[in-house]
C-alpha cells in the first residue's frame, strides 16, 4: 500500500521539474532579446543600398545629341560653303591632272557622249575612262548616300559626321595614291584616284539635299547662275536663297583658285591632302549644330 502511493506521489510530482525548465529556458530567451537601443544600433551597421549608377543619364544625354536631327541654321549654311570650297580645289586639280571633274558632272557628261560619238577625240581632248570612273563613282555614292539617308534620316548628326569621316578617308587616300606614285594621266592608279574623288563628291552633295539648301548644292554652278538671274526679287534686300546662291558661286570661285594656286606651288596631291582636311573641320562642326526638338503631340481626352 505505501508502494503505491508513492508512485502514486511520483507520477504527480514529476512534471514539476520540466516546468521550472520551460520557465528558466523563457527567461533566458527574455533576457537575452535585445533592447531597442541595441536594435537602433544593429539597424544602423546594416550596410547600405548602393546608390544608382549616374552614367546612364550622360550617356544618354551624349546619345540623343549625336543622334540629333540638325536644324538648317546659319551654321549648317557655313558648313556647306566650306565644302564648297575644298570642292573647288579638288576640281581645280583633278581636270589638270586626269582630264575630267571629280565633281562637276555636267561637263563629264558631255565629254562621255562626245566619247561615244567621236571616239578619236579620246587622249587629245579627254580621257574616256576616266570619265566614264568620275561619273559613274559620283552616281552610285549619290545613290547609296541617298537611299542610306531615307532609312536612317538625312539630318542624323551621327550620320552626317560619319559621311563627313568616311568623305575624308577616301580624299586622303587619293591624295596618298597620288603623294606616293606620282600622276598617272592614264590606267589603274589614275582610276583609283578619280573614282576616290568622285565617290566623296557624289556623297557630299547629297548632303546639300539632306539640309534643305538646294541653293547651295556644294558642286554644281550652272544652276545656280541660272536661278540667280531670273530670281524675281534679285535685288530685295532680304532674299535668303539670292545670297545663298551668291556666297555659293564665290566660295567655288574662291575653292578654284586656291586649288590652281595649290597645284601650281606644291603640286595637286597637296590640294587634295588639304581637301580632305577641310572635310574633318566640317565633321566636327556639326558636334556644334543646333538640333531640333521632338514635337509633342497634345492629347485629347
Amino acid at each position: 500500500m505505501a508502494d503505491k502511493q508513492s508512485s502514486q506521489g511520483q507520477l504527480f510530482a514529476s512534471p514539476a521539474p520540466m516546468a521550472h525548465a520551460t520557465s528558466q529556458s523563457s527567461f533566458e530567451e527574455m533576457m537575452h532579446q535585445p533592447s531597442p537601443q541595441e536594435k537602433k544600433d544593429t539597424s544602423n551597421t546594416q550596410t547600405p543600398a548602393p546608390k544608382p549608377a549616374t552614367s546612364t543619364k550622360s550617356d544618354n544625354i551624349v546619345w540623343n545629341h549625336l543622334t540629333a536631327t540638325i536644324k538648317p541654321t546659319l551654321l549648317a549654311e557655313a558648313e556647306l560653303i566650306l565644302l564648297t570650297i575644298f570642292t573647288g580645289i579638288q576640281d581645280a586639280v583633278s581636270f589638270p591632272d586626269y582630264h575630267c571633274f571629280a565633281s562637276n558632272q555636267t561637263g563629264n557628261t558631255v565629254f562621255l557622249m562626245l566619247a561615244l560619238v567621236l571616239p578619236e577625240l579620246n587622249g587629245k581632248m579627254f580621257i574616256t575612262a576616266n570619265i566614264g570612273a568620275a561619273l559613274g563613282f559620283f552616281l552610285a555614292a549619290g545613290w547609296l548616300t541617298g537611299q542610306l539617308s531615307h532609312i536612317i534620316g538625312p539630318r542624323n548628326r551621327l550620320w552626317l559626321i560619319l559621311c563627313n569621316c568616311i568623305q575624308a578617308a577616301l580624299v586622303f587616300s587619293a591624295g596618298a595614291i597620288q603623294y606616293v606614285y606620282g600622276v598617272d594621266l592614264e590606267g589603274s592608279r589614275a582610276i583609283a584616284v578619280i573614282g576616290l574623288l568622285a565617290f566623296a563628291s557624289g556623297s557630299q552633295v547629297v548632303q546639300s539635299r539632306s539640309l534643305a539648301m538646294t541653293e547651295i548644292s556644294t558642286a554644281m554652278a550652272t544652276a545656280a547662275w541660272v536661278d540667280l538671274l531670273i530670281d524675281p526679287r534679285l535685288f530685295t534686300f532680304n532674299n535668303r536663297p539670292r545670297t545663298r546662291r551668291i556666297v555659293f558661286l564665290l566660295a567655288l570661285v574662291v575653292g578654284a583658285l586656291l586649288g590652281a594656286a595649290i597645284y601650281r606651288t606644291v603640286g595637286s596631291s597637296v590640294a587634295i591632302l588639304v581637301s580632305g582636311g577641310g572635310k574633318l573641320i566640317v565633321a566636327f562642326m556639326y558636334l556644334f549644330n543646333e538640333f531640333e526638338k521632338p514635337k509633342v503631340e497634345d492629347s485629347t481626352v
